[in-house]
């Protein structure tokens, strides 16, 4: 029989997709990381498929808006930090096609058990083209995903 003190988090992973919601949705993921005394990894994948198109694109681009995301959360992240309930801070930002970097180069490494994000509001247009973000990682995660709407 599984005890109720073994249904908690040990792996929170939270997605941010640098909308407005980003803060609300880290929020959240640093009380349940503190609450259940867990690792909190954040994570981010700057789009790259407009710039593939463009062909090649300039390395400082990245960096830039690496440094940009990072500044966006910094005061967020030192706050979790800071929090003796939380066991670990991890931050990682990388470039590529969202699905598949958030899943193989981000989710599948780190092992979660549970995943974070936000619902981000895409057009009806935009969404039957794309698809979005937090249905993705609901259909194909392994573990729990909170959608923080």
């Amino acid at each position: 029989m599984v005890d109720y003190r073994d249904m908690g988090y040990d792996k929170i992973f939270v997605s941010l997709d640098g909308t407005e919601q980003q803060g609300e949705v880290l929020e959240r993921a640093i009380i349940l990381a503190a609450n259940n005394n867990a690792e909190l990894y954040v994570g981010h994948v700057i789009d790259s498929t407009a710039l593939e198109t463009a062909g090649t694109y300039p390395m400082d681009l990245l960096e830039s808006l690496e440094r940009d995301f990072r500044g966006s959360i910094a005061g967020q992240v030192a706050k979790a930090e800071a929090e003796g309930q939380i066991k670990k801070v991890e931050v990682t930002v990388k470039a590529g096609r969202i699905r598949e970097t958030l899943k193989e180069e981000m989710i599948d490494v780190i092992e979660p058990d549970l995943i974070i994000c936000g619902a981000r509001g895409l057009s009806s247009i935009k969404y039957a083209l794309l698809g979005s973000i937090s249905t993705f990682l609901i259909r194909n995660a392994k573990c729990d995903t909170l959608v923080v709407k």
